[in-house]
C-alpha cells in the first residue's frame, strides 16, 4: 500500500469550492481507487504467499523423497559388501575338507551363516537360486551349459553363486550352470 503523507491524509470535510456533493463525489473516487489498489496489492502478496507455500511443500516432499533414495541406496551398498562374505561361507561349506572339519567348529560358522541370511531376511533382502529351477534370464547368469548334469533341459543343474533380491529388484542374479 502507497504511504500517504499526513499532509495528504483523507479530509472528509467537504470542499467549499466543490459542493457537497461534488466533494462527496470527488472523495468517493479517492477511496474508491485507493481500495482497487489495496486489493491489487493484497492479491499481489496472496499470490506470492501461495506460490512460496507451494515451493516450500515441494521441495519437502523432494527431500523426503532424496533422502529414502539416500537411505536404500547405502542400504544396498552394504548388502552389496555383506554378499561376498556369504559366499565364502558357502565355498567354504561345499569344500570337499568341509565335512573333515570338527562338527563344533563347521556348528558354529554355519551358525554365524544363518544369523548373517537372517539378518538380510529381516531387512527385505531375499536369497534365491534353486538346483531344479526353470531357468529365468531376469534373475539366472548362465555360466555354463551343460549335457552330463542330472536334470531337465533349461532348469538349474548347479548354483555357483546365490542370488539376491529386496524389494522384487535383483541386487545380484545367481550365477548357475544350466542343464542343456
Amino acid at each position: 500500500m502507497k504511504n500517504v503523507p499526513p499532509d495528504e491524509e483523507l479530509n472528509f470535510e467537504p470542499d467549499e469550492e466543490l459542493g457537497d456533493v461534488g466533494a462527496a463525489q470527488a472523495k468517493l473516487k479517492k477511496l474508491k481507487d485507493e481500495l482497487a489498489e489495496v486489493k491489487a496489492e493484497r492479491q499481489e502478496y496472496l499470490d506470492g504467499w501461495q506460490r512460496c507455500k507451494a515451493d516450500s511443500v515441494n521441495a519437502r516432499k523432494e527431500m523426503l523423497a532424496n533422502a529414502e533414495r539416500l537411505g536404500t541406496r547405502a542400504k544396498e551398498d552394504l548388502i552389496a559388501d555383506i554378499i561376498p562374505a556369504l559366499d565364502g561361507f558357502d565355498i567354504a561349506a561345499s569344500s570337499p575338507t568341509w565335512e573333515s572339519m570338527d562338527a563344533g567348529w563347521r556348528s558354529g560358522i554355519e551358525q554365524i551363516r544363518s544369523q548373517l541370511l537372517d539378518a538380510l531376511s529381516r531387512h527385505g533382502v531375499e536369497r534365491f537360486g534353486k538346483v531344479g529351477q526353470i531357468v529365468d534370464h531376469a534373475v539366472h547368469e548362465t555360466v555354463e551349459e551343460r549335457d552330463d548334469v542330472a536334470g531337465e533341459s533349461g532348469t538349474v543343474a548347479r548354483i555357483l553363486r546365490y542370488g539376491y533380491k529386496m524389494d522384487g529388484r535383483v541386487l545380484r542374479a545367481a550365477h548357475v550352470i544350466v542343464k542343456k
